[in-house]
C-alpha cells in the first residue's frame, strides 16, 4: 500500500482476483483471463496492471483447490478463497481511495463499486462516504479550476464542465446508494 494507505497496482489486481473468486470460483485460467479483460477494459493494456501471478495468493493461502482429482492439470482446477482470502479481500476493500485521475484509482473504484456488496452494511456505509468525501474535494478542485482558468481562451473551460457535470452526476448518484441495494 501506498502511505495513504490507498492500493497500488499489484493490490488492485489482488482485489480483482480475490473478488472475482468470491462471487464465483473459476479455473485458474478462467481467473487470469477474467482480471485481464476487467483491469484491462477499465485502464487499458498495462504492463504494471500484469504483474501479480495467482501463484502468490496460492502461496500465501488467500486461495485453494476445490476440485483436484489428481488427474487435473493445475491451469484448469477450480480455485475458490480461503478464509483468509476473504480476510484479505476485505481488508484490500475496506482501503482508503484517491481521487479517480489516473488508470489504478480507477480501477480501485471500479472493483469497489463492483464487490461493494461482498461487504457488511457498515463496511459498504463506510466506502460509500469515502468515495463521497473524495469526489466532493475533486469537485472543490475543479471549481477552483474553473475559478482561476475558466476564462481563458480555448477549450479548457467547455472540459471543466464536462468534468464537473461527471462528479455532480456522481455525488447524485452516491446519494441513492445504500447498502441494501
Amino acid at each position: 500500500m501506498y502511505r495513504d494507505k490507498t492500493l497500488i497496482p499489484t493490490e488492485a489486481l489482488r482485489l480483482c482476483m480475490l473478488g472475482t473468486l468470491a462471487m464465483q470460483p473459476h479455473s485458474y485460467a478462467g481467473l487470469a483471463r477474467e482480471v485481464r479483460t476487467f483491469a484491462s477494459r477499465i485502464v487499458g493494456p498495462s504492463l504494471d496492471m500484469m504483474g501479480l501471478s495467482i501463484e502468490v495468493l496460492r502461496t500465501e493461502g488467500l486461495v485453494k483447490p476445490l476440485t483436484s482429482d489428481g488427474n487435473t492439470a493445475p491451469d484448469e482446477e477450480i480455485l475458490g478463497l480461503t478464509d483468509a482470502g476473504h480476510d484479505e479481500l476485505r481488508e484490500l476493500m475496506t482501503s482508503n481511495l484517491r481521487s479517480p485521475v489516473d488508470g489504478n484509482s480507477q480501477l480501485v473504484f471500479a472493483l469497489k463499486l463492483r464487490f461493494l456488496h461482498l461487504l457488511t452494511n457498515e463496511d459498504i456505509q463506510d466506502q460509500v462516504e469515502r468515495i463521497r468525501e473524495i469526489s466532493e474535494t475533486e469537485h472543490a478542485r475543479l471549481l477552483d479550476l474553473k475559478k482561476r482558468y475558466g476564462r481563458e481562451p480555448g477549450q479548457f473551460d467547455a472540459w471543466l464542465d464536462l468534468e464537473l457535470a461527471q462528479v455532480e452526476a456522481r455525488l447524485d448518484w452516491l446519494e441513492k446508494v445504500s447498502p441494501t441495494g
